[in-house]
């Protein structure tokens, strides 16, 4: 009887290591995302694909089949406006005016809370004015204009999350 138990356990302990292996891969994930202030930190090891993020104080994890696997829809946070249409976010991201987020954080359209928005639709600007501020890892980086012109399009809100490559504003 005990070579018969041996084999059982032999098969379970290396789900069960690899289990364990991967619960501690995303509670240190969600201790980086913590400790840096991040929205969201995703890792990929062979098969294997790691995201965790928060959202309105509460982490949650996403762990994803690699290939072809479809991408998780937005979600919506409270006080932040509706985003466009898919249709109509793609269209401003081929316009050549559009200028896109260099990086994964939060956008806000105002120095600060109580001030008014940098720019507003159908603003002039000149090159290098700040157009957005882009937070990530408690540094506010601005996103100015490259070229002279009019703001066309404003399309994230105030305190909204936006990914790398994200279109943030179009100006003709």
């Amino acid at each position: 009887m005990a070579g018969k138990t041996t084999p059982s356990r032999a098969r379970k302990t290396p789900i069960k290591a690899k289990a364990s292996s991967e619960t501690s891969l995303v509670k240190e994930l969600a201790d980086i995302l913590n400790a840096t202030d991040l929205s969201e930190i995703e890792m990929k090891k062979g098969d294997l694909k790691i995201r965790v993020s928060k959202h309105s104080g509460v982490a949650m994890q996403t762990i994803a089949a690699p290939a072809a696997a479809a991408a998780p829809a937005p979600i919506a946070t409270a006080g932040a406006p509706a985003a466009a249409a898919p249709s109509a976010s793609s269209d401003a991201s081929a316009h050549p005016g559009a200028v896109k987020s260099p990086m994964v954080g939060t956008a806000y359209v105002r120095p600060s809370p109580d001030a008014d928005p940098f720019v507003k639709v159908g603003d002039k600007v000149k090159e290098g004015d700040t157009i957005v501020l882009v937070e990530a890892m408690k540094t506010f980086n601005p996103i100015t204009a490259p070229k002279s012109g009019k703001v066309e399009e404003l399309l994230v809100g105030d305190a909204q999350p936006v990914e790398f490559g994200e279109t943030l504003f179009i100006i003709v």
